[in-house]
């Protein structure tokens, strides 16, 4: 379940820059599903926040979007840089870590793509970030499907926890997997509101790239996204 882990991804960068430039997951399911609830991006202020080796910055930039990114691995932040260049400023930074960089009412959307299940602290990172938005602002959050992590660890579905898995070449994927209800009480905890939920369905062109992956992600849930708005205030 490609995404980005931060400091754990130190090592590992190229290799999943390679990989999630065409594999299932990420080309084929979660960046059409995602950038489909972006919306018009032309003139938007837009923060990658755990921008990976910024597959997602170029796609962005694709859009007419202004782009800031940041993750917190040294070596996704170098594979980020190398791809975007000078386009697009990229600093290392820790999604647990205020934003002291930023400044209130700076962005139009900011994207958490894949990242937000390895956040310590998920409601302390997403108020953060709800206070970086323009009025009229959108967090997209994109995250595995409570389901799909129900049915990969086992258990009760409302277990809540981290779960360790090993991805080939090593590393460990370690991440964090609870129920729906406890992503909707997160969001309501940050100040924002759901505005839209989309259940990832592949691309066609996955199909043919990989029909093993399509025909179990045409069956069954992998990834779901969110796209949140700041609330309105208790008074009004």
């Amino acid at each position: 379940m490609p995404s980005s882990d931060g400091a754990a991804y130190d090592g590992f960068a190229d290799t999943f820059a390679r990989e999630a430039s065409t594999s299932a997951y990420n080309a084929h399911y979660d960046r059409p599903t995602v950038l489909g609830l972006l919306g018009d991006l032309d003139g938007r202020h837009v923060l990658d926040a755990g921008c990976g080796p910024g597959l997602y910055l170029d796609a962005l930039l694709a859009g007419g979007a202004t782009v800031v990114g940041c993750d917190q691995s040294a070596d996704m932040v170098r594979a980020a840089r190398d791809r975007v260049g000078d386009r697009v400023p990229v600093r290392q930074h820790d999604l647990d870590a205020p934003f002291d960089w930023a400044d209130d009412n700076t962005f139009d959307i900011v994207l958490v793509a894949l990242v937000i299940h390895y956040v310590h602290d998920r409601v302390a990172t997403l108020a953060e970030l709800r206070r970086l938005l323009r009025p009229g602002g959108r967090i997209i959050v994109s995250t595995s499907h409570p389901t799909a992590d129900w049915i990969a660890a086992g258990g009760s579905y409302f277990e809540a926890g981290h779960v360790e898995e090993t991805w080939s070449g090593g590393m460990t994927h370690r991440y964090w997997r609870q129920p729906l209800q406890a992503w909707l009480d997160d969001f309501a905890a940050a100040g924002l509101a759901l505005e839209r939920l989309v259940e990832h369905q592949p691309a066609l062109s996955m199909a043919h790239e990989h029909p093993t992956t399509y025909g179990k992600l045409a069956r069954e849930p992998g990834f779901i996204a969110y796209r949140l708005a700041a609330s309105l205030p208790a008074s009004a």
